[in-house]
């Protein structure tokens, strides 16, 4: 029975009626709107509107009166890369709002004031103590949920020296789940990966993205850590911070953090074993399971099996899926 493709491209975009005509195109590869009005059993004129929207969306092209399927990995790709830019977009509304925070916060804190009384707004001073309040907070309110984002060498080179063991015991001993997003290019420093590699080992999660827009962190469900200024770092400030309990700066920060999480890209060394890559690389190539069965010297099934793993590894439901997630995290690289 041939794959469902109908969910990963609605969830990038196409209608039910967008879908069934681009897998039309793709069975009769060229065609009139006419021809394909006869083999779908729709109208010309519903078509002709559908096919207008598919050639926008760059999975169809049109020649002389003619619609021609476009490679499913140009179509998708196309279309990916269009939710991302979209995605991209949407992040930079976020850091513009996150931009104007302050004035939020008075606006908050003004109604708050009226209402109850201020909220506890906490500065505070040296990596010390940004630190060691992390692990105070944790041993009070156990395991303490943790998301941060470290944009900049110079942070990420003092946590690496000076505080990530204490960090990786908190994660081993449960006080602590951490999740935390890097830049990419800081997996060159010396010494990093061992850090990363024994934090994760410890049960904490660890991701890159290209950059990342300031240092932020949040602690459970009331506490948020600003930097002195948005877009900064905390060594450009001498670890300057603020940390503010309020609901609406720490979900607005939570809401940025899954935003770039859900982009990011696991470590590049937490990859699956080279059974599986083998398998997931020759199918993207379009070898058949008994091709790279061949290839590999091993069964059919075990192939099959491989795929089950790397579907499973990926946390996706299909092959497709998980070729299309296996080449974002970079493991057929």
């Amino acid at each position: 029975m041939p794959a469902d493709t109908s969910e990963p491209l609605a969830a990038l975009g196409l209608t039910p009626a967008q879908t069934s005509l681009y897998t039309a195109v793709l069975r009769l590869h060229r065609a009139t709107c006419a021809k394909l009005a006869e083999a779908t059993g729709d109208s010309p004129e519903l078509l002709a509107r559908e096919l207008a929207a598919l050639v926008r969306m760059g999975v169809v092209d049109e020649q002389a009166g003619e619609y021609l399927a476009r490679h499913p990995a140009a179509a998708l790709g196309h279309l990916i890369a269009d939710r991302l830019d979209r995605l991209a977009e949407e992040s930079r509304r976020i850091d513009r709002v996150l931009g104007s925070i302050r004035h939020l916060i008075h606006q908050y804190d003004a109604g708050r004031d009226h209402q109850t009384g201020r909220f506890p707004v906490e500065l505070v001073g040296g990596a010390d103590e940004l630190y060691e309040s992390v692990i105070g907070m944790a041993v009070q309110a156990p395991p303490l949920g943790l998301l941060t984002a470290v944009p900049d060498q110079r942070t990420m080179s003092d946590f690496t020296e000076r505080y990530a063991d204490p960090w990786i015991a908190a994660q081993r001993r449960g006080l602590l789940s951490c999740r935390a997003l890097i830049p990419v290019d800081l997996l060159q420093m010396p010494g990093l990966r061992d850090k990363l590699v024994r934090f994760e080992r410890a049960g904490a999660r660890v991701r890159t993205v290209p950059s990342v827009p300031s240092w932020f962190l949040v602690a459970g469900s009331e506490v948020a850590g600003l930097p002195a200024q948005w877009g900064g770092t905390l060594a450009e400030s001498a670890y300057r911070f603020t940390l503010v309990r309020a609901c609406v700066v720490v979900e607005a920060l939570r809401a940025l953090f899954e935003e770039l999480w859900a982009r990011a890209t696991p470590l590049p060394w937490a990859r699956a074993g080279d059974g599986v890559v083998q398998v997931l690389r020759l199918a993207a190539q379009g070898v058949s399971d008994e091709a790279i069965a061949r290839q590999l010297g091993v069964s059919v099934r075990t192939v099959r099996a491989r795929f089950a793993d790397a579907m499973a590894a990926l946390g996706t439901h299909s092959r497709f899926q998980a070729g299309v997630e296996a080449a974002r995290r970079g493991w057929l690289a």
